[in-house]
């Protein structure tokens, strides 16, 4: 593989704040806030806020609107919460959100155990979603959770990935993040999904969500990036999970992604330093160490 034949640069999309904290303990708001701050100064361009959800099922994303309303939000910063249906995008509107994440599954099990609906209903109510927020000038990016396996069914034929991306690429999705929700993924299964959803939807409205479950994240977003993918969701410190995929741990960390990325030469705007001392202050309030070989050595490397 030349070198010439990565991307140039790589758009990094913090999921920390919602899809890491949502499996962590519940922090405050001020302890939220600090995290978002301090992502965004380390370099990060698009972050998760948050997410509007039911706080019974969810309850570590029950104050999403306090984390909006004390931001100091700076210009040229996406700041993204997920929506679930009208009511989640009502809110997301109230607290002046200007893109917001809609999710659907790749596997029927997953979405019934998830949003206790079928596929064809979620698909049917994030369409109207995606219609009222494009009215309302608001940009929508859309996931899909469980394209390289599935807690309830194990392995999802690609063509069902293939199917849920088009799906939301033709609702008015300006990309769609494809994510290996239970980190199963390997490289090669990886490149065979990214090759028939590539089909569908065209690899430079593609991202990548890897959760670092068995170890493979770093390896299955090399495939990406070989692919033409330019796009990657990471959690800084390694931080969350799903809390409705059983077996799902963290997701890539953001630290080893960004560490990844500098050794390519491939830019991202993003200060490592800055970035791992964000994820120590957030893995100090949870009473935890980052999980991050690259924080770790960081750490290690200021002792000596």
């Amino acid at each position: 593989m030349n070198v010439e034949s990565y991307p140039k640069r790589v758009r990094v999309v913090e999921v920390g704040p919602r899809d890491g904290l949502q499996n962590e303990r519940a922090v405050s708001v001020e302890t939220k806030v600090t995290l978002i701050e301090s992502l965004v100064e380390a370099g990060v361009t698009t972050v998760e806020c948050g997410s509007f959800v039911s706080a019974k099922r969810v309850p570590q994303m029950a104050d999403t609107a306090a984390v909006l309303r004390k931001l100091r939000r700076k210009p040229g910063i996406n700041y993204t919460v997920l929506v679930p249906n009208l009511q989640g995008l009502e809110a997301a509107v109230a607290c002046g959100v200007e893109e917001i994440a809609v999710f659907a599954s790749a596997s029927e099990s997953f979405s019934q155990s998830n949003i206790q609906s079928s596929i064809p209903g979620s698909l049917q109510r994030l369409g109207a979603v995606a219609r009222q927020a494009g009215e309302l000038k608001i940009r929508v990016r859309g996931y899909v959770s469980c394209v390289l396996g599935c807690p309830f069914e194990g392995d999802v034929p690609t063509a069902a990935v293939a199917s849920v991306a088009k799906a939301l690429l033709d609702m008015g999705c300006y990309e769609i993040s494809l994510g290996d929700t239970i980190g199963v993924g390997t490289p090669l299964k990886t490149r065979a999904m990214l090759e028939r959803v590539a089909h569908e939807a065209p690899m430079d409205r593609l991202a990548v969500h890897f959760h670092d479950t068995w170890g493979q994240a770093l390896a299955n977003v090399l495939i990406a990036l070989q692919l033409g993918v330019a796009a990657v969701d990471a959690s800084v410190a390694g931080l969350g999970g799903c809390p409705y995929a059983p077996g799902a741990t963290g997701n890539l960390a953001t630290e080893d992604l960004i560490y990844l990325l500098n050794g390519m030469g491939i830019e991202t705007g993003i200060d490592l330093e800055k970035l791992a001392a964000a994820g120590r202050t957030i893995s100090h309030a949870l009473g935890r160490e980052p999980v991050s070989r690259a924080a770790a050595a960081i750490a290690a490397k200021g002792r000596a």
